[in-house]
């Protein structure tokens, strides 16, 4: 069975990448999250108690993130949890990993520029494209779906 789990925080660690003998790209780093919660009393905005996370991703994502995320990045994490028992001889302890699926600056905190990997950049023809291909900047409102037609229209 397998765990999906989204988590937002800190990365805590500088992102560490690799390459296997075999190709396959891998990038990891340590994920601080906290809960936070409004402190009436004081008036302020305070952490709560940290969780720690192993966060690994894969192939393209782990070549991205190589060059997308630092330490300090505040981010958003999506994939699989899985939590491992480990024991040496000196202690015994549990991790607790994140296979990333999806990964990305949380944009509460900051901004960000998008910009694609030139392999992804072919763009799919009408007659293939599932969704009918790209709306017209110039459409009418009936092209748009359901819930953006009940959005009211706000004048520039």
């Amino acid at each position: 069975m397998t765990d999906n789990i989204t988590l937002t925080g800190l990365v805590a660690t500088t992102p560490r990448h690799l390459t296997t003998s075999e190709g396959l790209a891998i990038t990891s780093f340590r994920l601080a999250s906290s809960q936070r919660r409004f402190d009436r009393a004081a008036n302020r905005w305070v952490d709560g108690d940290t969780n720690w996370y192993t966060v690994s991703s894969f192939r393209a994502l782990a070549e991205n993130a190589a060059t997308s995320v630092s330490k300090g990045d505040r981010v958003i994490v999506t994939g699989k949890l899985r939590i491992r028992d480990w024991e040496n001889t000196d202690r015994s302890g549990t991790t607790v990993e994140i296979e990333a699926e999806a990964l990305g600056h949380d944009l509460t905190w900051g901004i960000a520029s998008y910009t694609r990997n030139s392999s992804s950049t072919e763009v799919t023809s009408v007659a293939e494209d599932d969704w009918g291909g790209l709306p017209d900047k110039d459409s009418d409102e009936e092209d748009l779906p359901l819930a953006a037609k009940s959005r009211k229209k706000v004048a520039a």
